[in-house]
């Protein structure tokens, strides 16, 4: 049985990055994004969805590494400039774990949506999302799907939100089976 941790970037009340036109914030999206994707996993034999509701940011390995996951996903959505679009997924520079379920995830996220494949993203403790990457105790990795101030990336994700959900369900079911065959 391996344990994935689903992230749900941000909280309520700092829901992050929001689309000016349809007022979506990371938080709401990805919320029910989170909700979906483990829908699909109770019914997944072998692996153990747990969703991690954000208390701090300061508090949050804390909060993961308590659970005792086997790898981490956190859950999150671009922003920029309300032009700049694409697909790309973080993980900690050092972490060989890290970038292979980074490119797992990120083939089944481009394929599912097809936005351009900005790539998987190495980054050091100091970049954006370092502190979680390399603060928690399993392999950890940052999915950015999309550009949620672009407004031609979150009508596209809308469109093909159930291809969305399929493809991180899919890519969770991948990576625990990579692990499962490192054992």
């Amino acid at each position: 049985m391996k344990k994935v941790a689903l992230v749900i970037g941000h909280r309520l009340g700092a829901p992050g990055a929001k689309n000016p036109t349809t007022g979506t914030t990371e938080f709401g999206f990805n919320e029910g994004l989170a909700i979906k994707i483990k829908r699909i996993l109770d019914d997944s034999p072998g692996i153990e969805t747990a969703i991690i509701y954000r208390e701090s940011y300061g508090t949050l390995p804390a909060q993961i590494n308590a659970l005792k996951p086997d790898f981490i996903i956190s859950l999150h959505c671009n922003a920029y400039d309300c032009k700049t679009s694409g697909t790309e997924v973080l993980y900690y520079h050092q972490s060989d774990a890290g970038r292979k379920m980074a490119e797992t995830l990120q083939r089944h996220l481009v394929k599912a949506i097809e936005l351009r494949d900005r790539g998987i993203k190495g980054v050091t403790s100091e970049d954006r999302g370092g502190d979680l990457l390399t603060t928690t105790c399993a392999p950890c990795i940052i999915a950015e799907p999309f550009f949620i101030d672009n407004d031609n990336d979150i009508e596209i994700v809308r469109e093909k939100q159930g291809a969305l959900i399929a493809a991180y369900a899919q890519a969770i079911i991948d990576i625990a089976a990579g692990l499962e065959a490192e054992k």
